[in-house]
């Protein structure tokens, strides 16, 4: 029984202490009409639209160990708010508060569902994109917590998400359309023998 209530205290504890060490950033490139850092298209002048294309965060204690954090986001439509995503506060559980977060914000064609994750865009050859990574501002939360950075339109742009293009993403042939051409391929070989 001692046992079993020393169990108990010990992961109550464990989890109080867990749930404290989890920084938070506000996630958003658009703050106000002149602190913004909007996401372009491929030309590098047309800023992403619309729910056809995700905005995710990726945040680690160091470059080498990012993460997919929260959900991915889809864009605002065209207008002032084109090339951003609505903001809000996340928690990126690796870093505690007052802590430095490694961070990279990552877009792409979501391929209207279908690419439910960059990775998934990059594989099928959609449109997709990165930032730079950056560090943050030290992160808030804690007891008692702390003002969560924004990660644009800090004092120091080091410390800033910077605007990047997404590239034109490249055509993946069906595997229909391969085993055609590795047909046709063989039907001039043959056809050549003759």
């Amino acid at each position: 029984m001692k046992k079993t209530i020393a169990i108990v205290v010990t992961t109550v504890l464990l989890s109080g202490v867990n749930a404290l060490a989890q920084g938070t950033i506000f996630f958003a490139n658009r703050l106000s009409a002149a602190i913004f850092a909007p996401v372009y298209l491929s030309d590098g002048t047309s800023p992403v639209t619309g729910s056809g294309y995700s905005a995710q965060l990726f945040a680690g204690p160091a470059a080498g160990s990012l993460a997919a954090i929260d959900s991915p986001l889809p864009f605002r439509g065209a207008g002032a708010g084109a090339g951003s995503w609505a903001g809000f506060q996340v928690t990126i559980p690796t870093v505690a508060p007052g802590g430095v977060a490694a961070l990279q914000v990552r877009a792409w064609n979501n391929g209207g569902g279908t690419a439910a994750s960059y990775a998934a865009a990059v594989a099928g050859g959609l449109e997709n994109g990165q930032s730079a990574v950056f560090n943050s501002e030290p992160l808030g939360g804690g007891s008692p917590p702390a003002a969560a950075p924004n990660m644009i339109g800090t004092a120091n742009a080091a410390n800033s998400m910077t605007s990047f293009n997404l590239s034109p993403g490249t055509i993946v042939p069906e595997p229909s359309v391969l085993a055609l051409g590795v047909l046709g391929g063989l039907a001039l070989l043959i056809r050549r023998r003759k």
